[in-house]
């Protein structure tokens, strides 16, 4: 048996699944839950030690045979949390994650310093916010400054379990596009925006990596720690969205990856640069080559559980209520912003409940309208991605909101593509693990393996799941749409 292992680094746990690349199946996976910490301000943190903590329970977890038969790894990561370490590898602060919305001052300060939003975005291809490494990293200048003075390496979650599984420190292009450092179109490390932080910021940014190269090989050191073996190759990896799309197939032009998890993302594939910054379209690389566009919202199944956890439904007791109701839920909207929100870029933002009548108050439509909200705001990212020429064909659906046959309807309705699930429910994970294999490939025959040839081999989809959409139900949501919208505009000013 030949395998290969992903890994991936969410927000809430850690995933370890082992791929058995000659009969296309992943033979075992383990988890391991992650703590936050969480405080009023808009912080979100967590510490590298529960990442190593959690990488060593998910490796003890699988068994010995068939560890010994993985051939190479590859790790994904939650996106944009910077883990700052001094010169001994050693901690220097938490890593304020992706979800951290504490940092509004310093996305203004850097902004102004490059010379406004327009040379931000033309330095980067993005705006500066409070989702991005960037600001995080000033927050550690400006708040903590013996870690500053102290600072040695700058890395992503997925860089830093790279950097345990290797001991090297690279970072490939994809993942590096989200901290608002890179210039996504040239891929190079962005001088002026580094230079808006500190003079010496650019001299410690670890060198880029194409992404079918390997960020070094599994140290002796993890291979006993993990029971793995040793000097097997670790993939450039990459973040959790950009692995998402491997592991859906999106590596070519006309495929959408819609994830429906705490978050929420919407991105596809172009063999060229594009983004939409002012719309929420960032301008990011993909890991497979490419580009790979993407919006993100920070409020998804967060809107469906609280409503879940307000009524104490189970799952099924969301479905069947949501099901119940009409398209548009009679008029009631939830503007599910509880987290705050990066699109629209509403880091004060607050959630609320509009629409409500004595007519339509009722536990169905409030289920069925936390459940559309998170699709309205992925169909604001689907119109940019239209007005920039991006010709869609369909959806690739994944996370939780996938596993419901009445989101899945509502997202092929409000959405107006078909929408299709992988068969195998781990993409983050499993898009690692066909990175890993690319990389393996690409060594072993001494030239780049073809990805789009690797996914369509490995990545098979769930016929049983797709859902098309209903001309009636889409002419529903248009209004909805349109509804839900004007709602967004009134509040907008009392979050900005």
């Amino acid at each position: 048996m030949k395998t290969v292992a992903g890994i991936d680094l969410g927000t809430q746990s850690m995933k370890v699944v082992i791929y058995d690349y000659e009969n296309h199946n992943i033979i075992e996976k383990a988890s391991c839950p992650v703590e936050l910490i969480s405080a009023d301000d808009g912080t979100r943190e967590q510490k590298t030690e529960w990442f190593d903590e959690a990488l060593k329970v998910c490796f003890e977890k699988l068994s010995a045979e068939n560890k010994s038969t993985i051939e190479a790894i590859g790790v994904s990561g939650q996106q944009h949390g910077f883990v700052p370490l001094a010169a001994d590898g050693s901690p220097l602060y938490n890593i304020k994650l992706w979800c951290d919305t504490s940092t509004t001052a310093e996305c203004e300060e850097i902004t102004a310093k490059v010379g406004g939003k327009d040379a931000v975005i033309n330095a980067t291809g993005n705006l500066m916010l409070t989702g991005f490494t960037a600001p995080k990293i000033l927050w550690l200048k400006k708040n903590k400054k013996d870690a500053w003075n102290n600072l040695k390496y700058i890395m992503l979650p997925h860089d830093y379990l790279n950097w345990k599984l290797t001991g090297d420190y690279v970072m490939e292009y994809g993942d590096a596009s989200g901290t608002a450092l890179f210039d996504s179109k040239n891929r190079v490390w962005s001088k002026v925006v580094c230079d808006a932080i500190d003079e010496k910021l650019i001299d410690i940014l670890p060198p880029l990596i194409e992404p079918q190269a390997k960020a070094g090989s599994v140290s002796a050191e993890a291979a006993k720690l993990y029971g793995i073996p040793e000097g097997i190759p670790v993939s450039a990896g990459g973040g959790d969205n950009m692995m998402g799309a491997i592991g859906t197939g999106t590596v070519s032009d006309g495929f959408l990856t819609m994830s429906m998890g705490t978050s929420g993302t919407l991105y596809g594939y172009s063999a060229k640069p594009i983004s939409d910054p002012e719309n929420g379209l960032s301008g990011f690389c993909s890991s497979s080559g490419g580009w790979l566009p993407l919006l993100c919202t920070m409020n998804c199944t967060v809107a469906t559980e609280f409503v879940r956890g307000l009524f104490n439904f189970s799952i099924s007791d969301l479905e069947a209520h949501s099901s119940k109701a009409p398209c548009g839920s009679e008029g009631v909207i939830v503007l599910p912003f509880f987290n705050g929100e990066r699109t629209p870029n509403l880091p004060n933002g607050r959630a609320s409940i509009t629409g409500l009548t004595t007519a339509n108050t009722n536990k169905e439509n409030i289920c069925r309208a936390s459940m559309e909200s998170a699709v309205f705001a992925m169909r604001g990212g689907l119109d940019a991605f239209r007005k920039l020429g991006f010709e869609p064909k369909e959806i690739r659906l994944i996370g939780g909101g996938s596993k419901s046959a009445t989101w899945r309807q509502i997202a092929a309705d409000i959405m107006n593509l078909p929408v299709r699930v992988p068969v195998l429910d781990e993409a983050a994970a499993l898009g690692a693990a066909v990175q890993a294999l690319w990389c393996l490939e690409s060594e072993k025959t001494g030239k780049t393996a073809d990805i789009a040839a690797l996914c369509a081999e490995h990545i098979k989809l769930d016929t049983e799941a797709t859902t098309n959409p209903i001309p009636e139900n889409v002419a529903a949501y248009d209004k909805a749409y349109d509804a839900y919208n004007t709602v967004l505009d009134a509040v907008k000013p009392l979050y900005i």
